[in-house]
């Protein structure tokens, strides 16, 4: 199944039409943004990288029950997946303290929390993509109450199942990004990508705050060694079987 019309370019990604309007083709880039695309480079061979994180996390999550939108990836940096209407929210999960969490809080940095924070922000560059209350979500109508929900109850069981999975790794979870859409019969499916890029992921041998960070803050922050922290989570990411 080959490309066809760009439908759509992202940070991360170019989205293809196909010969199935009810497949897309995602190619991941190698283009690194942070602080809503204020700070612009690139990474080489993240988008190689990042779509074998996500295949393989993908397939994870749907062994354990969760519908995603990934189908299979014909080439090293794209992916077939189906076609979904994204909802505009980002469903942000939180295990450690990191981030605007310590920044809007005065929360220490690294704070474990005792039970897992779900928040969700508005998907738009244009406002920067803020915090939302759960009435201003239902105001600007983003997603209904049962979606809100059920976007609630899989964000915690995906976090349920990437923590653990991640400790197998030697990495803790610290927080992570999702994004979710609706398909053709109206089944609610995990889109986007699980990567570096969207989570927070320090490396458990580390204790040092800024040799344990093995995430997209390495670029964010101007760490260094990006690149060799995303192909170690690759590496650490692979070489764990899934149980299906």
């Amino acid at each position: 199944m080959s490309a066809g019309q760009k439908l759509y370019e992202g940070k991360a990604k170019i989205l293809y039409t196909t010969d199935d309007p009810q497949v897309l083709l995602a190619h991941f880039k190698d283009d690194a943004t942070a602080f809503n695309a204020q700070k612009r480079g690139s990474i080489a061979g993240k988008g190689e990288m990042n779509c074998a994180i996500s295949t393989h996390l993908f397939q994870l999550l749907e062994a354990e029950g969760i519908s995603t939108h990934w189908i299979n990836s014909p080439s090293a940096n794209e992916m077939q997946v189906r076609t979904v209407k994204i909802l505009p929210l980002e469903v942000v999960v939180r295990n450690i303290v990191a981030g605007s969490l310590s920044q809007q809080t005065g929360i220490p940095l690294g704070t474990v929390l005792t039970q897992p924070l779900v928040e969700f922000y508005y998907k738009n560059d244009a406002l920067g993509d803020p915090l939302l209350t759960s009435d201003r979500l239902f105001l600007l109508k983003l997603a209904t109450p049962a979606q809100v929900e059920q976007l609630r109850d899989a964000a915690l069981k995906i976090n349920q199942i990437l923590s653990g999975f991640f400790e197998k790794c030697g990495i803790t979870l610290v927080d992570f990004k999702l994004e979710f859409g609706v398909d053709a019969q109206n089944h609610l499916l995990l889109a986007d990508e699980i990567s570096p890029d969207t989570c927070r992921l320090w490396n458990q041998t580390d204790s040092d705050p800024n040799q344990r960070v093995m995430d997209k803050d390495r670029f964010r922050h101007d760490l260094g060694n990006v690149e060799a922290a995303y192909r170690q989570v690759l590496e650490r990411v692979l070489a764990q079987s899934i149980q299906k």
